[in-house]
């Protein structure tokens, strides 16, 4: 079992991590890196991870549940999508090494951050004004393809997930940030899902240290969908490129640092 300091740091751990991943994705950063602190295999970590910040979404989609009869048809689009390409990337995750794993993370979150940054651009470049109803199929099948790309990662490791699939939204003309979030709230559930019934399927997760973060991961979740809703859409969305340049920040100093 593990200690009292450890207990203590993992609960509040994850309630950070639970309140990120409810904002702009990225909480893996944080439990992730704190259960290799404490000796656990990355693989593990990665698995342990991925269960506990499951637990929490609950919270989470509470907060945003008044937009989700406004988002409904687009997530019988989108949500098969990122469950297949959840079980995939967590298969991956098996079947690749460590080291290669460490070597795209830092990579695949800025490219994630810079993706939505510049994502007023990405929709004027394919014709878009901001407006749904300008959406072509053409857009709808490119964000299709994007998602599943997402999806995978999502199930291979998962931090800046939220990041991409708001910028998978941005491809359909979607502008509501609140709306996004709770799609992307929805599809990040959907991945982790998968995911984490593969890994308890493996039998690759700890589930001391998983149960413990839950409770942290709960209260959370929640925190953060009602934060989020009481504050600008402008402030949201610099608060995502704000924690997504962070979040690759970090990964390239973990991975390149002398």
């Amino acid at each position: 079992m593990p200690s009292i300091p450890e207990i203590l740091a993992l609960v509040v751990g994850a309630y950070f991590a639970g309140a990120m991943n409810s904002i702009a994705g990225g909480g893996t950063i944080i439990t992730f890196p704190l259960l290799i602190a404490f000796g656990m295999p990355a693989i593990q970590a990665n698995a342990t991870s991925t269960v506990a910040l499951l637990v929490g979404i609950g919270g989470s989609l509470y907060g945003y549940r008044a937009n989700l009869p406004v988002v409904r048809p687009w997530l019988k689009i989108f949500a098969p999508l990122s469950m297949a390409g959840g079980i995939l990337g967590a298969w991956l995750l098996t079947h690749t090494s460590e080291k290669a794993f460490s070597h795209l993370v830092p990579f695949l979150i800025l490219f994630a951050t810079v993706l939505f940054l510049s994502s007023n651009a990405v929709r004027r470049l394919v014709g878009l004004d901001g407006s749904e109803s300008k959406v072509r199929s053409a857009h709808i099948v490119a964000a299709c393809l994007l998602q599943f790309g997402v999806a995978i990662y999502g199930g291979y490791f998962g931090a800046g997930i939220g990041i991409l699939t708001l910028a998978t939204l941005g491809l359909i003309g979607k502008t509501n940030i609140l709306e996004m979030n709770t799609i992307k709230t929805v599809l990040g559930a959907s991945i982790n899902l998968v995911a984490a019934s593969y890994f308890v399927w493996s039998g690759i997760v700890v589930w001391p240290e998983a149960l413990i973060m839950t409770l942290g991961a709960g209260a959370g979740y929640y925190s953060g969908a009602v934060f989020s809703t009481r504050i600008s859409p402008d402030r949201v969305r610099s608060m995502i490129i704000v924690i997504g340049f962070a979040l690759s920040a970090i990964f390239f100093w973990r991975q390149y640092a002398p």
